[in-house]
């Protein structure tokens, strides 16, 4: 998913996919040292989009202590 529909996703939303992307994460690493992978590029496609989410989830963090702090 690019970077432009993360952003738009709600802060439970994001939270929620990143929690799905480490799992399937995990599955797939599973898949792969078993053999049984059908998809070897997914795993470093949901690395990127993991990357993405949680980089998304810091901004909005970073935001939040800024307006709080009134800068």
């Amino acid at each position: 998913m690019k970077p432009e529909k993360w952003r738009d996703l709600s802060l439970e939303e994001i939270a929620r996919r990143a929690g799905e992307l480490s799992e399937e994460i995990f599955n797939l690493r599973v898949q792969l040292s078993l053999g049984v992978a059908k998809s070897p590029a997914r795993v470093r496609q949901a690395k990127r989009d993991l990357a993405r989410a949680l980089t998304i989830l810091r901004e909005r963090d970073l935001e939040i202590s800024r307006s709080r702090e009134g800068r």
